[in-house]
């Protein structure tokens, strides 16, 4: 097993490597694109900023707060994006049948669908939201505990394995439809989006359901509230604010068997 994580690893670092190596050709261009990267990504807290200019709060919620969430699900989001992102590519492989060509190569196929298109440019998405976080990490008036710095990396860590897990899954569904590509985006782009607000603006059914069903409140609401001094809508108890790399856990290895189960039903396109 570990062996072949090995393989699969160096796999995927010389197909990106080679991904790399192609866009650093037209520095111009990247830089151009990231910075373009950058500003788009950028609107989401404009948007959150127009809020507060009408509001001082937001489910009780304060300015420094909700950045405090978004730069969390940001960031992890966008090293999930930059590792994995081009995963939904693989409904399009299928249907062209390309796909067939990954299964014939000695290397990994899920490193080969991962690293396939490379693109720098996303370091735009994480360079955004580390600049939010670490604006909220300023202002928000946090009571620094050693526990509490300690969770804020872990948190980082542990929300990026999330939303990996959701790409893989998300892809694992593909051999099914086919053409699922946005669903896989509802999941994963939406779920980044829902995250940059607090939990308090939802229904406590929906918060149910985000955080024991798919558990993306892992990510940044439930460690978030005990880092802030806020009390989780669902009175979970302290210990779970400890739970987000037990959950990336369980869902790396439940989306790890979606994948292998899908592989194992793919039947070629027939054509």
């Amino acid at each position: 097993m570990g062996e072949r994580v090995r393989d699969a690893l160096r796999a995927y670092l010389l197909i990106a490597g080679m991904w790399i190596r192609s866009t650093m050709i037209y520095r111009t261009s990247f830089a151009v694109t990231m910075a373009g990267n950058l500003l788009v990504t950028g609107l989401d807290f404009a948007t959150i900023l127009l809020m507060f200019s009408r509001v001082d709060s937001l489910g009780g919620w304060s300015l420094p707060e909700v950045a405090f969430l978004y730069g969390l699900s940001a960031t992890s989001f966008g090293v999930a994006d930059l590792v994995l992102g081009s995963m939904d590519v693989l409904g399009t492989r299928i249907r062209d049948g390309s796909f067939d060509t990954l299964l014939v190569r000695p290397a990994s196929v899920l490193a080969q669908i991962g690293a396939d298109h490379f693109a720098l440019r996303r370091l735009g998405r994480i360079t955004q939201g580390a600049v939010v976080l670490g604006w909220a990490l300023a202002f928000a008036g946090i009571d620094w505990t050693p526990a509490k710095v300690l969770l804020v990396p872990l948190m980082l860590a542990a929300g990026a394995a999330i939303f990996c897990a959701l790409f893989v899954a998300g892809a694992a569904f593909q051999f099914l439809a086919q053409d699922a590509a946005e669903v896989q985006n509802a999941f994963t782009y939406g779920g980044t989006t829902l995250l940059q607000y607090p939990p308090t603006v939802f229904g406590k059914d929906f918060v149910r359901g985000v955080t024991f069903l798919l558990p993306l409140g892992f990510v940044n609401w439930v460690p978030a509230a005990y880092v802030l001094g806020r009390p989780y809508p669902l009175r979970l108890p302290v210990w779970t604010v400890w739970a987000p790399p037990l959950v990336a856990a369980v869902c790396c290895a439940l989306a790890g068997l979606a994948w292998r189960a899908g592989l194992r039903a793919y039947r070629s396109t027939g054509s």
